[in-house]
């Protein structure tokens, strides 16, 4: 599995590179925006997401209206994907997780006119379900904590877990925290040689049980459980993809 990791990284580097609008680059790209913005509401279809991909453009379907913001948020996530790459195999870091957050929301309209803070920490609390998250002013330090302890870790898919269950319980941006967390979660897989977790929008359900458990109950083995069937599904896919190989 380890080689296949590694194919995995280099197919995906080379082809980013050559700014390959195909490949395992762009399946992935794909596959990761259109289930990570589907789970946050998006309405965009995945033939939307993967036009968008291609050639930046949407073909509208019948009765079937989207919003600007689900094309802003899109191709956020398209470049926040390619900030990841440029991070690979480096050490997490408070800014660059910032940075991700930058490219995410850069270009919704809707973020800015609300004053949200763009690549930077929330200033205003947050609530998720009966979750209560971190205060804005504890926010830095808080995620500084979470980094430090989770670099100098094994760095396991355990660690990885309990690192987006607090992340997630932090909260430190006032919107768009789960597409970053989920877009962390790849770097964190990749730069341990771990199959990539891609979650996707159809088992979205099970995700947030898993999240939650572990949240309010401290219990972290059904979410790594759940990592590990989502990165089964992906393995998969990527296998079956002529491009890779």
């Amino acid at each position: 599995m380890e080689q296949f990791v590694k194919r995995l990284k280099e197919k995906i580097i080379e082809e980013f590179n050559a700014n390959t609008k195909n490949g395992i680059y762009a399946f992935t790209q794909k596959c990761m925006a259109y289930n990570s913005n589907k789970i946050e509401g998006s309405a965009l279809t995945f033939e939307q997401t993967s036009c968008l991909f291609d050639n930046g453009t949407i073909t509208p379907e019948r009765d079937h209206a989207f919003r600007t913001k689900d094309v802003e948020e899109m191709t956020g996530h398209f470049k926040m994907f390619n900030e990841i790459l440029k991070n690979l195999d480096k050490p997490l870091t408070s800014e660059m997780i910032k940075t991700f957050h930058y490219q995410l929301k850069s270009g919704v309209f809707e973020d800015r006119a609300n004053g949200y803070p763009i690549g930077e920490f929330k200033n205003r609390a947050n609530q998720v379900s009966d979750v209560t998250t971190e205060h804005p002013k504890n926010v830095p330090q808080r995620i500084q904590n979470l980094i430090d302890r989770y670099n100098s870790s094994e760095k396991s898919l355990l660690h990885i877990a309990m690192f987006h269950a607090e992340y997630e319980n932090i909260h430190p941006f006032q919107d768009g925290n789960r597409r970053t967390g989920r877009a962390i979660i790849f770097k964190q897989c990749l730069d341990s040689n771990i199959v990539p977790v891609i979650i996707y929008n159809e088992d979205k359900h099970r995700y947030f049980h898993a999240l939650h458990t572990a949240q309010t109950e401290g219990k972290y083995d059904m979410l790594p459980e759940f990592f590990k069937e989502t990165q089964d599904k992906f393995y998969r896919q990527v296998k079956a993809c002529q491009d890779f190989l």
